[in-house]
């Protein structure tokens, strides 16, 4: 009875058009924010920080990066990975170049530098789709990763190929670097999370996303319609990898604090978002941070089920996980290709009619 639109009125088109009309969705999403940023600062650990609460922070922006391009505009994309080595070499070199730099906007420009290196590869969308585009991105993915190995500029010349961040600190309080406190990387984390969620999802809602779900649906009849499929797709390829570029930047400087190419940013990286976003729900804000908080639970809880509570060994653990999550995905594309966020979506509709049959 209390999820409903009854008694709660519109009186601008402000207010018929927002994101959330019914009022128990937005008090709950204000009650999620005040605990995010009220609540955990004050009870973070480092288990926590490095183990579950930063790893779904960083992985939901590059989960909402890639539904953009995929879930959004349908464009098949297997580079996320080369992607984010993008955005976390573009960081490293920023924060090396410039050390006066503030650590926000090092984020953004690397942000901005990745989807500059998106749009480029976003080219040959304009001519092949499908499987053929997804083998375009996998030889990006391929060569960025050869690129950052071979050419000694973009890791400073370092013997052991590995890039560290520097330590910055936001009004005098570290966020990167091993002596950053847990809280204080968390919330620069969120707060740039928080922001560019708010971002994408007024994006989809918008002119530019109708236009990205057009292209998607059909774009013969989108073209006849007036959408310019150039603009359009490399628009996507564009804002899709400034969210991936963001993402890689956090998970190298804030997250991780030294990567070395082959080894984080390698081909497995992209089909694991790939695999959080068909989890979680293309075409869905909601399902990237589902499938994201999906794919960094699982581990967590199989490993202290079959590693710490049956005593089984961390390899055969790694494997079920593996078998697991192979096996729902082969589920969720049977049974609810949309997702988690449609399985969301059907149960809120079931409790607005509740009591009544449907």
């Amino acid at each position: 009875m209390f999820y409903r639109e009854a008694g709660d009125f519109k009186t601008s088109y402000s207010d018929d058009g927002q994101t959330f009309p019914i009022a128990f969705d937005r008090w709950r999403y204000y009650a999620v924010l005040a605990v995010a940023f009220l609540v955990i600062p004050f009870v973070i650990n480092d288990y926590w920080e490095k183990s579950i609460i930063m790893p779904f922070l960083v992985w939901s922006t590059v989960a909402i990066g890639l539904n953009i391009l995929t879930g959004y505009c349908g464009q098949l994309s297997l580079g996320t990975g080369g992607f984010m080595a993008v955005g976390a070499y573009a960081s490293y070199k920023l924060m090396t170049a410039f050390p006066e730099l503030n650590i926000f906007f090092v984020v953004l420009l690397s942000g901005a530098i990745t989807a500059a290196v998106g749009a480029l590869f976003g080219l040959p969308s304009l001519r092949i789709k499908g499987f053929y585009l997804a083998v375009a991105t996998l030889a990006a993915q391929f060569f960025l990763v050869w690129l950052f190995n071979k050419v000694p500029w973009f890791y400073n010349s370092s013997a052991s190929g590995q890039i560290t961040a520097p330590e910055r600190s936001v009004f005098g309080i570290l966020v990167t670097g091993p002596n950053a406190a847990p809280w204080a990387s968390y919330l620069f984390t969120l707060v740039l999370v928080t922001a560019l969620a708010w971002v994408a999802r007024n994006l989809t809602r918008g002119k530019v996303g109708r236009s990205w779900m057009a292209i998607r649906d059909m774009d013969i009849a989108a073209e006849i319609i007036g959408v310019n499929p150039l603009a359009t797709k490399l628009s996507a390829f564009a804002v899709s990898s400034f969210f991936i570029g963001v993402g890689g930047a956090l998970f190298f400087s804030v997250y991780l604090g030294a990567a070395e190419v082959g080894e984080a940013f390698g081909i497995d990286k992209s089909f694991l978002v790939l695999f959080m976003i068909i989890i979680g729900g293309l075409g869905s804000i909601f399902g990237s941070f589902a499938g994201a908080a999906f794919m960094v639970l699982l581990p967590v809880l199989l490993k202290n089920v079959l590693v710490g509570g049956l005593g089984w060994p961390t390899d055969l653990a790694a494997h079920i996980q593996m078998v697991i999550v192979g096996g729902l995905i082969v589920l969720f594309l049977i049974l609810e290709p949309h997702g988690l966020a449609q399985l969301w979506r059907v149960a809120k509709e079931k409790l607005r009619l509740w009591p009544f049959p449907h």
